[in-house]
């Protein structure tokens, strides 16, 4: 009785507090700023030539006027022919990466450096497999203008096509938010779809600040946050990304990279991370197939915060009944993760490693 009451307070204290963090919706479109603060769009790519080029696109052809900077990561799939033929794109070619350095900040980095010397008001920072929406830009803006917020960042539609993809991904983002819920006042960011001033960067010492994070956009919001930087974050239909998971394997890969970097690389967080997983997700439903009526009380809450996720990605509220058999997927993952970094294959992406010391090796 007592472990019963225990889960669904637990609930209780999800659905009524973390903000709302369950009630994803998209904000309503603000108009058009008035006056148009330059922005420089900054987009790191290793091995995109299969995305790249709808990302790039989409911002050429959005309603704002920007100036486009891509740094090719040594690529060796033809990533900057994919990224096409624009006015407004200037192509680098990444430096050596330097020790310390993730390779995508070390990119990030360079565009940085470069897109300075247009002195922007902003900087866009997203990844390559993004597809904006024709006023993705427009809306960032406005959105920053209107509330004098430093950094404001959109969690994009992730894709939902595949099986997998529509089994897992809308928890990662129902995951997400209860970690770092949106709103104004935020604590984490989506990399895929930063807007940041300038002034921000450099008052937390420019993107070096992080350079080690693998975890790099909650890291970035952190950093601006604890420097008195005002934060905004937000969900979008219409801005998406357009890279595949098209297997569960694909997606646990996914989770892998970077779970156990988000406890720090510790055993004892980890251990916490699973215990918290079974007591939130896999107790309700033992203890109401066992007949506690309090625990059916925490089921029904979990399914009811659930649902407005799934709809947003135009699944059957059904299932929100599959979320516990999802949050163990999960967890398997996490320490799936745990492994590979005690292992030494932590962090992989695209060809590179995060070591023990979150430096990358090639």
């Amino acid at each position: 009785m007592v472990i019963s009451s225990i889960v669904c307070l637990i609930w209780i204290v999800l659905v009524f507090g973390r903000k709302g963090f369950w009630r994803v919706a998209e904000p309503k479109s603000l108009p058009f700023p008035t006056t148009q603060p330059k922005v420089c769009a900054v987009i790191p790519a290793r091995n995109e030539a299969e995305v790249v080029g709808r990302s790039v696109g989409s911002l050429a052809a959005n309603d704002y006027p920007l100036h486009i900077f891509l740094i090719d990561d040594h690529s060796t799939d033809g990533t900057a022919e994919a990224a096409g033929k624009h006015t407004n794109l200037t192509i680098l070619e990444s430096r050596k990466l330097e020790q310390g350095w993730t390779g995508k900040l070390w990119a990030v980095s360079q565009g940085v450096e470069a897109a300075s010397r247009e002195l922007p008001d902003y900087y866009l920072l997203t990844d390559a497999d993004i597809e904006h929406a024709p006023d993705n830009v427009s809306q960032l803006v406005a959105r920053a203008e209107s509330g004098g917020f430093d950094m404001v960042s959109l969690m994009v539609k992730l894709r939902c096509e595949s099986f997998a993809e529509k089994a897992l991904i809308p928890a990662f983002v129902f995951f997400f938010f209860k970690l770092y819920p949106p709103g104004p006042d935020t604590t984490g960011a989506a990399g895929g779809c930063i807007l940041v001033r300038p002034t921000a960067l450099e008052k937390i010492g420019g993107i070096a600040k992080i350079r080690s994070e693998v975890i790099d956009d909650c890291a970035l919001a952190r950093e601006v946050k604890n420097a008195g930087g005002k934060l905004w974050l937000g969900v979008t239909q219409t801005t998406r990304s357009v890279r595949p998971y098209p297997a569960f394997t694909d997606v646990e890969q996914m989770i892998a990279r970077t779970a156990f970097t988000q406890l720090g690389h510790s055993f004892w967080m980890l251990l916490a991370a699973v215990l918290g997983m079974f007591v939130v997700y896999l107790l309700p439903v033992i203890l109401s197939i066992a007949g506690f009526q309090l625990a059916w009380a925490a089921w029904a809450l979990m399914t009811i915060a659930y649902i407005p996720i799934l709809r947003f990605y135009g699944r059957s509220w059904l299932w929100a009944l599959a979320l516990p058999l999802i949050a163990l997927y999960y967890t398997g993952a996490t320490i799936h993760s745990a492994i590979l970094y005690w292992t030494g294959k932590g962090g992989m992406w695209k060809g590179r490693v995060s070591t023990l010391r979150g430096t990358p090796s090639e």
